[in-house]
């Protein structure tokens, strides 16, 4: 299993329920859609699973590890398996795209070639490949506080690309980008997990992209799980009723109810 969560809640320090009763688990390989109205605990749900965020309750394994039952070594061993595109990219904005990229491989590598790749970037062809998937190999010199915004996220992708993760994970990943950039994007990270095996979870305000490129859709309200189905049995009803407490679908999501269901992905080199 890629991850297993048995009964997880959170509750934040303020009171504030963010979290009650998930039980979800996933096999190495799946493409995990999280969709549901702001504030259903999409975002930390995925922070329990990049082993940043304790529970309150229940018991989680992420790639065969009890992240909170193991010594400070083996969480950091951990992490560096679990790869997360974060809604605002933890990027130092002077740094160069390259070495933004280069530095997705920081916690697999000794301190002297992290310290070595942060002054010298050492794996250009790497880096140029990552930026090439999600079609910004032309900035691979440029500062990320030159970049738009859209291209900055792009770059947190490629980070996460280049650093081949495990377990995947990604919070509004194409926010910031225009329907064609964000099919381009999403395209990117199923090909990695098709190529490399790794889960992917996201969580999507856009419920035409989950149901475009996950197999697997979870629906979340008010911290609970309302359903956890295929992307071809997510009706118009389940999501009329997921979204009910907003009055509805998000407006550029209308037609997602009439969209394919996502398939297997196979990237172009591997068929």
């Amino acid at each position: 299993m890629s991850f297993a969560l048995e009964g997880v809640g959170l509750v934040h320090p303020n009171g504030q329920r963010a979290l009650e009763g998930v039980t979800l688990a996933a096999r190495p390989g799946e493409r995990i859609a999280f969709i549901g109205p702001s504030g259903a605990g999409k975002t930390t749900l995925l922070r329990i699973l990049g082993a940043a965020l304790r529970p309150s309750a229940g018991h989680v394994t992420l790639l065969d590890e009890s992240p909170w039952q193991a010594d400070a070594r083996r969480l950091r061993a951990l992490r560096a398996r679990i790869g997360t595109v974060h809604q605002q990219p933890p990027i130092a904005p002077r740094l160069r795209a390259v070495t933004a990229v280069l530095s997705g491989r920081l916690g697999q590598w000794s301190t002297l070639h992290a310290l070595g790749s942060l002054l010298r970037p050492g794996d250009l062809q790497g880096a140029h490949a990552a930026l090439a998937q999600v079609g910004i190999e032309d900035r691979l010199f440029e500062r990320c506080d030159r970049l738009s915004g859209g291209q900055f996220q792009r770059v947190a992708v490629a980070r996460v690309l280049y650093q081949r993760p495990d377990l995947l994970l990604a919070d509004e990943p194409v926010s910031a980008l225009d329907p064609t950039l964000a099919d381009t994007t999403l395209r990117a990270l199923a090909a990695q997990s098709e190529a490399t095996g790794a889960t992917l979870c996201a969580s999507l305000h856009a419920v035409d992209l989950a149901l475009r490129w996950f197999p697997r859709v979870v629906g979340l309200q008010a911290g609970r799980v309302l359903f956890d189905l295929p992307a071809g049995e997510v009706t118009p009803e389940r999501l009329s009723a997921l979204y009910a407490a907003e009055g509805g679908l998000p407006a550029a999501d209308e037609t997602a109810s009439v969209m394919p269901p996502a398939t297997a992905f196979v990237p172009s080199g591997c068929r």
